[in-house]
């Protein structure tokens, strides 16, 4: 099955295990590997880093985030 005919809770549980990019609402984003994500869009991230205005500001390790503040998630490939 192609990443477009995927529906969207088979596409967000593949990224399960992957590195992510998380936007918020207050357009700060986060990049990590997706941990765990349940219904309401609440994600959990390992290794994350805290960008913001694209710059990295912070490096937090594990780090939980409320779905109510999600603009997006996005797959990200990794740095070599």
């Amino acid at each position: 099955m192609t990443e477009i005919s995927k529906k969207p809770g088979e596409f967000t549980r593949s990224l399960v295990g992957h590195p992510v990019k998380v936007k918020l609402t207050s357009n700060i984003e986060y990049r990590g590997i997706l941990i765990s994500l349940d219904g309401h869009l609440n994600v959990v991230l390992e290794d994350t880093e805290e960008y913001v205005g694209g710059s990295l500001k912070n490096k937090l390790g594990d780090t939980f985030i409320r779905g109510n503040n999600l603009l997006y998630i996005s797959p990200m490939t990794r740095k070599k």
